[in-house]
């Protein structure tokens, strides 16, 4: 089998992503929030993802086959705090639609105009939050260790991230030092009962 050569380890704990975001402009603070808990790609499937594609009430988001990197639909049923998220950026977006007269089709916007791009502002981000380097697409492996973590059956994992071959989310799952002494915690329980 021929080894992988472009397999990256990033990912966030908690803490970190946090003081991210928290350095980030407010409206860029969602996207990544977004980006943290689905694991989806941020340019690809973030950035254009537009309210047709939420639904609120049912407590769903929807990627439309044909967008994704393996052309399939997806979608991701809303955690508490993705429906938070999602309900406070349709408030802005209901606020602005008013105040300017416009309609905003797209979720993730800065005073109603689609961000396409923000590599600047997570740069510096990342410096002041102490994590030089990180990218965006670390949010991919940190939604597959959090799903992991959570328990998560891998089949279910994989149609919430889009990964199409265990082979390849595999390669996600990043184990940390934290995990493994997790682990090691679970086998003293054992051994003492």
């Amino acid at each position: 089998m021929l080894r992988e050569d472009n397999v990256r380890s990033g990912f966030f704990e908690r803490e970190q992503f946090e003081a991210v975001r928290r350095a980030l402009p407010a409206d860029l603070q969602p996207v990544v929030s977004f980006g943290y808990c689905t694991g989806w790609r941020i340019p690809s499937e973030v950035l254009p993802l537009q309210w047709r594609q939420v639904d609120l009430e049912g407590g769903t988001v929807r990627l439309d086959a044909g967008t994704t990197k393996n052309g399939e639909a997806r979608v991701f049923p809303c955690t508490t705090e993705l429906r938070a998220l999602l309900t406070a950026q349709r408030a802005t977006a209901d606020r602005i639609q008013r105040e300017r007269g416009m309609l905003i089709p797209y979720v993730f916007h800065r005073n109603g105009e689609r961000i396409r791009d923000f590599r600047g502002s997570w740069h510096s981000a990342c410096t002041a939050a102490g994590v030089p380097g990180r990218i965006p697409h670390d949010f991919r492996r940190t939604a597959v260790r959090n799903l992991e973590r959570a328990g998560v059956p891998r089949s279910v994992a994989m149609q919430m991230t889009g990964h199409e071959t265990e082979a390849v989310y595999r390669r996600y799952a990043i184990v940390a030092e934290g995990d493994l002494r997790d682990a090691a915690r679970r086998l003293d329980a054992i051994s003492a009962s």
